[in-house]
């Protein structure tokens, strides 16, 4: 019974430099960290739209019969409950979407790493044309922080090299 043939061995069971595959730099670590922390803070400013429900409905109230149609009580409470239920189905959608792009780029993908740079792009323009708030303002500054981590040259060097390998 000794004479069990074997088997190679799995890459899992092997050393990243024997598989070929290049050592992660702090650089796409911080970069990942950054998304991750953007992510966060953006959904913490979702789950602060819940308590500020009452101003959205007073808002809508105060704007009700601007344009010629006026709107119930009940179809103001009914609109604003709407609005946020979407609002947070759309923040949730987006923000398992910014995770799943972070971890594409934490593996060396570089169509994630300009994925996230877009999404980045374009949540600083929105905050510059837009208004926003601080929790809005700390995750901006958070994805560009990961923007500029993850090209830096030895980011680019392992996404160069993870590309290679696949």
């Amino acid at each position: 019974m000794t004479d069990m043939p074997a088997y190679p061995s799995s890459s899992a069971d092997r050393p990243a430099e024997s598989a070929g595959v290049p050592d992660r730099p702090g650089t796409i670590t911080g970069a990942f960290w950054a998304f991750v922390a953007a992510t966060l803070v953006g959904v913490v400013g979702g789950v602060l739209l819940f308590f500020s429900r009452d101003s959205l409905v007073d808002a809508m109230r105060s704007a009700n019969g601007q344009n010629g149609t006026r709107l119930t009580d009940a179809q103001i409470d009914q609109a604003a409950t709407f609005g946020i239920a979407i609002g947070a189905v759309i923040a949730l959608v987006v923000a398992l979407l910014h995770l799943l792009f972070a971890f594409k780029l934490r593996a060396g993908r570089n169509w994630a790493r300009i994925v996230l740079t877009v999404l980045t792009a374009l949540q600083v323009v929105s905050l510059l044309f837009g208004q926003g708030t601080i929790l809005g303002y700390i995750s901006a500054v958070c994805g560009v922080v990961g923007v500029v981590l993850s090209f830096l040259p030895e980011s680019s060097r392992y996404i160069a090299a993870a590309k290679t390998i696949r």
